[in-house]
C-alpha cells in the first residue's frame, strides 16, 4: 500500500504533529500514527509505507508488558463514535484509543550508550548535558549507569536539553524527582527485555500526562521513531552504529548535501524501502510475531 501522509476523520478537532495526527472526542484521543518521517527537525516530502503501523504496534506490545500506568485504552476503532463514512481501512493498525490528560511539558531523555549530540558534547567537555562522565569513553560506549537527561517539549522545531535544575523549576522538584524514577525504571525495563530479541536500546524519550493526581506514560514508547535500536550482534564501540531506527534516513539525507535549511529532499525507493525493513525488523525481533502488512 502507498505510505499514509495525512489521516482524515471528518468534523473531529485534529491536531497534526511530526508523525502522529491526533482527534479529540472528549476525554478520550485517537492518535494515528502517520507514514510520515521526520529528520533534522522536518517532515520529510516522502513517507516510508507501513511506518505508522510498526510504530503502533511496537507501543502496543510495550504498553502491555511494562509494569507502569499509560494512557492506552483500546485498538479498537469501533470504541469511538467516528463519523459515517470514515476511511476505517487507512487507520486500521496504526490508530489508537487514548485517555486523554493534561500533558506535562517535558521530554524525559534517559542515556544508556554515549550516542548523537551526546556523544558530541562529550568530545568537547567531557559531559553529557552538563552531567559529568568519566574519561576516556569513546562513541557509542555504554555508560556505567543509565542517565536522565530532560528537554523542554516543543510542539515545533527541536527539543532543547535541559538540566534537571531547571527541569524542577518547570514543574516543581517532587514531580521531577519522580519522573526521573520512572523513567529510568522503564528505560531500564525495556532495554533488558530487548536485549534477550538481540537489540540493543541505546537511549530512548517518554511522556507523561496526568489525570487529577495519577501520572501515566503517554504518546509512544521505546518504538524506532523514540529511540536508537542497536543490532546487538553488529554493535562495536568507538564508532557509530548500524540500527533499525531512522539513522539510516539521517546518514542519506547527510550524504545526499542537503544543507538541512531548506526544504528537503525526496527519499529515493531503495532508501524507502530498506528503511521500512529495517522498522520491521524490529518489531518482529522484539514481538516475535509476523508483520501482518508485509
Amino acid at each position: 500500500m502507498p505510505a499514509l501522509r495525512e489521516s482524515s476523520v471528518q468534523g473531529v478537532p485534529v491536531r497534526r504533529g511530526k508523525v502522529r495526527d491526533i482527534y479529540d472526542f472528549g476525554d478520550r484521543l485517537l492518535f494515528v500514527a502517520t507514514d510520515r518521517i521526520s529528520a533534522f527537525d522536518y517532515v520529510l516530502p516522502t513517507g516510508i509505507p507501513d511506518k505508522g503501523r510498526v510504530l503502533t504496534k511496537i507501543s502496543e506490545f510495550w504498553f502491555d508488558r511494562l509494569e507502569t500506568p499509560h494512557h492506552l485504552l483500546s485498538m479498537d476503532l469501533s470504541d469511538l463514535p467516528l463519523p459515517e463514512g470514515t476511511d476505517l481501512e487507512n487507520l486500521d493498525g496504526r490508530s489508537m484509543v487514548v485517555k486523554k490528560t493534561d500533558v506535562i511539558p517535558i521530554e524525559c531523555v534517559v542515556r544508556g550508550y554515549l550516542a548523537g549530540s551526546g556523544w558530541k558534547e562529550y568530545g568537547q567537555s567531557g559531559t553529557v548535558c552538563g552531567l559529568k562522565l568519566p574519561a576516556g569513553l569513546h562513541e557509542s560506549s555504554q555508560l556505567p549507569e543509565p542517565i536522565f537527561t530532560p528537554a523542554t517539549k516543543e510542539e515545533s522545531g527541536h527539543d532543547e536539553n535541559i538540566s534537571f535544575e531547571r527541569m524542577c523549576e518547570i514543574i516543581g522538584p517532587e514531580l521531577a524527582e519522580e519522573l526521573r524514577r520512572r523513567s529510568l525504571e522503564i528505560y531500564r525495563q525495556g532495554a533488558e527485555y530487548a536485549r534477550t530479541r538481540g537489540i540493543i536500546i541505546a537511549d530512548t524519550k517518554f511522556e507523561f500526562g496526568r489525570i487529577g493526581d495519577e501520572i501515566i506514560l503517554i504518546d509512544e514508547v521505546l518504538t524506532p521513531d523514540s529511540s536508537r535500536f542497536w543490532p546487538e550482534d553488529q554493535y562495536e564501540p568507538g564508532q557509530g552504529q548500524p540500527s533499525f531506527d531512522k539513522q539510516f534516513v539521517r546518514d542519506w539525507l547527510v550524504e545526499s548535501g542537503w544543507d538541512k535549511n531548506s526544504e528537503p529532499p525526496a527519499l529515493p525507493d531503495d532508501v524507502v524501502s530498506k528503511t521500512r525493513e529495517k522498522y520491521i525488523d524490529a518489531y518482529e525481533r522484539l514481538s516475535q510475531q509476523s508483520f501482518w502488512w508485509k
